[in-house]
């Protein structure tokens, strides 16, 4: 359901946004919320009010918080953030007001679900409107907490680790605002439950069947025929939340909880988390139903512009047609604005070809004054480096003119990168940003990967099992997942890909050791997931150091040759100043902690 629309379901709610607190509705509409069980349109309202919420982003944005990128715009608040301005008061990364909203109206949509008139005529419609309403609801609810606690959960000055406070039901004017932060463990268990009774109620997709004895027993009970069927749950309610959905939500947050910076206080354990991520893939038969391009689904154009599914999505936003991140993040050359400047850290992660990293000089073959020669695939598919060609031009980001005499690309010029790099990764080249010869394209956002998951279980099992091991019979390791991601990319392979005689032997090595492993699972997540703002999160709850200085390179042409040989110099462009003693737990808004004294604030904020 397009956002777009809500508006449109919620004339009725206005009185719900009063200039006091959107939790305290004016005396007289107390009987207008009463009244929505006879307005099944005003009803949903609620519920689409609340999918309005979402926290998923549809732009790349919050890696430019992290050692994986910058912005060429110093007074970006995500910038400003990382280089020394995060407090209480300017959090950018706060979830707060926009999750807890999306709490109270799941929590008042479900105070009378089971009363609004969805279908009165039929008894069976009306069900199954009111049990995939119901589990919509219970997974948007988890979805939410999972957001707040890891924007807001933490360590208070009490040694307790924190979640935010656990409301299961709907706030007004006579509810006692003052509540106290329920533990991280308890927030936890609250979004385990949400889940599981979503999945009691929601289809594991939106299909339209095609025979009556697919219908579920309970319903053909009732009475239920297929036309009313799929009106509910067919196709049309594509992108909605479904039982595949909250699988992967409680698999994430128990992820989260099993993670070292809240593990010794969240009751999750490492295997459990696995467990659940592997439950989570149950839908596409595991491993038998790894997307071999699902590292290049956004280069996936015919799909996308035919509305189409693509394996690799486990769930998204509608298609949108636009030119914005294009035009926000193409070289100026191209007629974009070079936003999001990938860092020279993000690429030094990027492995040899071979499969080693190239701090392993001796056994990747890195050649530090040839840095882009027979790195992995991926690293050309994200980001645009010196020399490339894109979209018929090329793009020269050293200091110096490209083949036509221009240096519009060049580090530093004006709306250029700062970092000697430019985003590539989740834009279509087919894309003209240019107002005046305008070229908009559909675009997917995604708001869950499979390989997210599939990486999730990688995290987890390793840390569980270790390496090799699978204990509990779910059919594949740590080690299959990573070895199926490496050579989805082409690791392992020569520049024709081929595989080498070797195979890839750096994982060989990393399968032999938990802890090498553990680095391993961890970078081939940052390159998979690069720039879909999942980095900012990961360093936070591995505890990472956040203060890592942000590096560049500078690329100018050897003044003692004439056969134009390049000099390639790391530079430091940023000072990043986190304070790693409790930053890797964000803040609880000041505003809050000031007006409620029940509500304890995170150490060191």
């Amino acid at each position: 359901m397009k956002t777009k629309n809500i508006i449109l379901y919620l004339i009725g709610l206005v009185a719900f946004c009063s200039c006091q607190d959107m939790f305290e509705p004016a005396e007289e509409n107390k009987r207008q919320l009463e009244d929505f069980t006879e307005e099944s349109r005003y009803a949903h309202g609620l519920l689409m009010y609340a999918y309005d919420r979402l926290p998923y982003l549809t732009t790349s944005q919050t890696d430019i918080a992290t050692d994986d990128a910058t912005s060429n715009q110093p007074s970006n608040n995500l910038v400003m953030m990382a280089t020394g301005e995060w407090s209480a008061t300017n959090n950018p990364m706060s979830e707060w007001d926009r999750c807890k909203d999306g709490i109270q109206y799941v929590n008042l949509f479900l105070t009378i679900v089971d009363d609004v008139k969805w279908a009165p005529s039929a008894v069976s419609k009306q069900q199954m409107f009111v049990d995939r309403l119901k589990g919509e609801a219970y997974a948007l609810r988890a979805l939410f907490y999972y957001y707040l606690l890891m924007a807001h959960g933490g360590y208070a000055d009490d040694g307790v680790l924190y979640g935010v406070p656990l409301l299961t039901a709907p706030e007004d004017g006579s509810s006692n605002f003052n509540q106290p932060r329920a533990t991280f463990a308890d927030c936890i268990q609250q979004i385990f439950t949400d889940c599981d009774n979503a999945v009691a109620l929601l289809p594991a997709e939106y299909k339209e069947i095609n025979d009556a004895s697919e219908i579920p027993a309970k319903y053909l009970e009732l009475g239920a025929i297929l036309s009313n069927y799929n009106a509910v749950f067919g196709a049309k309610s594509k992108n909605l939340i479904s039982a595949r959905v909250a699988q992967a939500v409680k698999a994430q947050a128990a992820l989260l909880a099993a993670s070292p910076a809240f593990r010794d206080q969240s009751g999750v354990t490492s295997e459990q988390a696995a467990l659940l991520c592997a439950e989570a893939l149950k839908s596409i038969d595991g491993l038998n139903g790894f997307d071999k391009t699902g590292n290049i689904w956004y280069k996936n154009k015919t799909a996308i512009d035919a509305n189409a599914d693509i394996p690799e999505i486990l769930w998204r936003e509608d298609r949108q047609k636009n030119a914005t991140q294009e035009a926000d993040n193409f070289p100026p050359s191209v007629y974009g604005r070079g936003r999001i400047n990938p860092s020279q850290n993000l690429v030094d992660a990027f492995p040899m070809r071979n499969g080693y990293p190239i701090t392993d000089q001796a056994k990747s073959g890195y050649n530090a004054q040839d840095p882009y020669v027979n790195r992995d695939p991926r690293l050309a598919h994200y980001i645009l480096y010196n020399g490339v060609t894109f979209r018929a031009s090329e793009i020269i980001t050293g200091n110096y003119e490209n083949a036509k005499g221009e240096k519009y690309d060049n580090i530093n010029a004006d709306n250029a990168t700062r970092t000697g790099y430019y985003l590539l990764k989740l834009l279509r080249d087919d894309v003209n940003p240019l107002q005046s010869n305008l070229l908009e394209r559909d675009h997917y956002y995604t708001r869950i990967r499979y390989t997210e998951i599939f990486l999730a279980y990688a995290e987890a099992a390793n840390d569980a099992w270790g390496p090799k091991s699978d204990p509990r019979g779910v059919g594949y390791t740590a080690y299959d997942v990573i070895k199926a991601i490496r050579e989805r990319a082409g690791l392992g392979t020569n520049e024709i890909g081929m595989p080498l005689a070797e195979g890839d032997a750096y994982l060989e090595e990393c399968a032999n050791d938990k802890a090498k492993m553990t680095e391993l699972i961890r970078n081939e997540r940052r390159i998979e997931l690069c720039f879909e703002n999942k980095r900012f999160w990961d360093m936070r709850r591995w505890l990472l150091p956040l203060n890592e200085p942000l590096k560049g390179i500078e690329i100018t042409k050897d003044p003692n040759k004439t056969d134009g040989s390049l000099i390639y110099t790391v530079k430091e462009i940023e000072t990043r100043d986190y304070d790693n003693s409790y930053q890797c737990y964000g803040p609880i808004p000041r505003s809050e902690v000031l007006k409620w004294s029940e509500l304890k604030q995170n150490q060191g904020w």
